[in-house]
């Protein structure tokens, strides 16, 4: 990192390289469609338990789920599954909607912000956590289903 300190009579500025381009923070689609294509990255033997399964990207968590949750801030939820788990589901139910990934906008803007991952990477990183937990994997197999997106 190069820092450059420039002196005027009544200022002192101090410029740091900027370690990536900061452009604007990607819109609800933008998120959306980076989460399809994020979702193509997962392995296999998740992607395939998640056939019909839409994802949905809203900014905040409704206050009623927050509450259901016992979270008080909308900024500690970046992720919820919404559905039937497949362990519970039978043949001879009738499906009234499909089931949803919900991806939190602003949540995983901010937790994005303060880390140092890429922003697809924690995209990904809530995609897996969702789904796994939906399905009852434990977090060291979502550790290892991510090493394998990561190398995707």
């Amino acid at each position: 990192m190069t820092v450059e300190i420039v002196l005027d009579a009544v200022t002192m500025t101090v410029r740091h390289d900027e370690p990536r381009d900061f452009g604007t923070p990607p819109s609800l689609a933008e998120m959306e469609a980076m989460a399809y294509q994020e979702f193509e990255h997962i392995p296999e033997e998740l992607r395939s338990r998640c056939v019909g399964v839409a994802i949905r990207v809203e900014d905040f968590a409704r206050d009623d789920i927050l509450a259901d949750m016992e979270i008080e801030s909308p900024f500690d939820l970046m992720g919820l599954y919404q559905g039937i788990p497949l362990t519970q589901q039978s043949t001879f139910d009738i499906r009234h909607q499909p089931d949803i990934i919900f991806l939190y906008r602003r949540a995983i803007l901010d937790y994005w912000c303060e880390g140092t991952d890429e922003l697809r990477a924690v995209v990904r990183h809530v995609l897996i956590h969702e789904i796994g937990h939906h399905f009852g994997f434990s977090d060291d197999d979502m550790h290892r289903i991510e090493r394998v997106a990561g190398k995707a």
